[in-house]
């Protein structure tokens, strides 16, 4: 399960949640223009864009969760367990496999306008990277700074769906998670007035009252409602350093502890990592889930027109500065 928000000021930001019961050995890679990709449809591309973003590397492919590239362009993949449905191969279609989406688009695409148009062809295959690791279920978040999209695969073929509030969690289907927001529009960052009757003299008694009955559970759905609600009335200056810091606060406002959301007997879903990407400068922040410091790499610090991809071991051991 897992949580993606996308956030503008000066700069737009892009990020999410992974919310698992255990790690693959994640990495940040940074993919180099030059880096080969061999899809299994038998196309192959040579050149394209840069990207970085974390993923799991197998087989000397980086096998992506989220990444951006460097024309500001982002992607994430969550869990939609239930409803992704994926297809055979279908002559006179684009023939991708689900793990080969992220770096497809990110490799020949400048932005969202562009996305959509190359999806228009588009059919995700049946097809899992390998005999040891599942054909994950996924639906997608797509953006930058001018707009966002949702891209679904389902049983009636693909759907894309326009994301204003620039949100995704994992289930239901994202048009019954936008629809929701319907049940939470007397929500507010202002003291409610009192309108349940004249008659009698109701008073708030604390600060904060305009947000009661916004969801506080570890659910999609209401995970879903509150980093909408949050990162719609997110304030922070448009410094990188203060765009960053209330980026994370918004994805940690729904952040999963370990040991809230047992799984399996002694398996518990967590927060493992939260990422940050500032599109437009190609850096990537992330914390994890026993390191709060923030950490960064920076796409445009390597040299992009190499051949081979590169990667960077996380920092997930807790550094406390003390202070006396």
């Amino acid at each position: 399960m897992c949580t993606a928000a996308t956030y503008k000021t000066k700069d737009f930001y892009f990020g999410r949640n992974l919310d698992y019961e255990f790690s693959y050995g994640d990495q940040i890679v940074v993919v180099p223009r030059r880096f080969k990709f061999n899809f299994s449809n038998g196309q192959s591309m040579d050149s394209h864009f840069a990207m970085i973003g974390m993923a799991y590397v197998c087989d000397q492919y980086p096998l992506y969760y989220d990444a951006i590239n460097e024309k500001g362009l982002g992607i994430a993949g969550l869990n939609f367990v239930g409803n992704a449905i994926y297809h055979d191969f279908q002559e006179g279609k684009e023939n991708i496999a689900q793990y080969e989406l992220i770096p497809w688009i990110l490799g020949q695409c400048q932005n969202v306008k562009e996305v959509k148009s190359l999806l228009g062809n588009l059919n995700i295959l049946n097809k899992p990277f390998n005999a040891s690791l599942p054909l994950a279920q996924l639906h997608w978040i797509i953006a930058d700074e001018m707009e966002c999209i949702t891209v679904e695969s389902v049983k009636d073929g693909l759907k894309i769906y326009d994301n204003p509030v620039g949100v995704l969690t994992n289930n239901p289907p994202f048009q019954y998670q936008m629809f929701q927001l319907n049940n939470y529009m007397h929500l507010s960052n202002q003291n409610p007035e009192n309108l349940f009757s004249k008659e009698l003299n109701l008073e708030t008694y604390s600060r904060g009252m305009g947000g009661l009955g916004l969801p506080g559970d570890l659910s999609s759905q209401s995970r879903f409602m509150k980093v909408a609600f949050t990162k719609m009335n997110s304030i922070s200056k448009d410094t990188e350093s203060e765009s960053v810091s209330q980026f994370f606060h918004i994805l940690h406002s729904v952040e999963q502890q370990n040991g809230c959301c047992q799984v399996g007997e002694n398996e518990y879903e967590y927060t493992i990592y939260t990422s940050c990407c500032n599109c437009n400068k190609g850096i990537y922040y992330y914390t994890t889930y026993n390191n709060h410091q923030i950490h960064a790499v920076h796409l445009f610090h390597e040299d992009l027109d190499q051949k081979d991809f590169i990667c960077f071991q996380l920092e997930t051991q807790e550094k406390i500065k003390y202070q006396n």
